[in-house]
This record gives C-alpha cells, structure tokens and sequence, in this order.
C-alpha cells in the first residue's frame, strides 16, 4: 500500500539526486574505520591489542586498562596515544597524524555506542 507524500518528500527522485554521493563517501567511512582496526591491531608498534581489550578489534590484553569498560573520551584517546600514558608509550613520530586520528575514532566508536 503506498503511503501519502508529505510535502517536500521527494521520493525516489530526491535518493537518485543523493544515492550516489551516499555510496561513493560509504567507501570512506569503512576505510576509516578498517584503517583504525589495522592500527589497534597491528601496525602500531607495539599493537595496541597487546594490551589493551577491546571487544571490537578481538584484543584481550591485560597490561593496560580495558577500554571496553573505561569508555574513553576521543580526546583522551587522542591524548594518550600522542603523549603516552604511565608504561604505554608514545606513538607520536610512530604513527601519522591520520594513523592516529583513525584509532581513536575506532576506539571511541567501538566503545561508546555511536
């Protein structure tokens, strides 16, 4: 059964205008987020997962905190994978600035929901 149009739906006509914009930027996001994966897994050196767990990525390490439960702000994940914090060291000079904004992204995203 076809449902009214309210005003200013335009329908399929409006997704064509949109769809391609929509599938060309999905591409993006699952780069980022498969680049922040690789990061927390393996080209950080040491890989995060060896210390930290995180349900997203498969990590269980025991080292650090688990920040599945510690819930991180993105600039505290920011913050410490720049400065390093207590035994975790600094990735800054290790990582590129895009290396480090896409793990924290995927940490934050795995983590708090959104």
């Amino acid at each position: 059964m076809a449902r009214p149009r309210a005003d200013g739906d335009r329908g399929v006509r409006g997704l064509r205008r949109s769809g391609p914009a929509l599938l060309l930027a999905l591409p993006a996001m699952a780069g980022a987020d498969d680049l922040g994966r690789e990061v927390f897994t393996a080209k950080a050196t040491p890989p995060c997962a060896v210390c930290h767990t995180l349900a997203a990525a498969g990590a269980t390490g025991e080292v650090g905190p688990s920040l599945d439960e510690l819930k991180p702000t993105r600039s505290q994940i920011l913050e410490a994978v720049r400065s390093g914090v207590g035994v975790m060291p600094r990735y800054t000079g290790l990582l590129t600035e895009e290396q480090i904004r896409a793990v924290a992204d995927f940490v934050h995203e795995s983590t708090s929901g959104n």
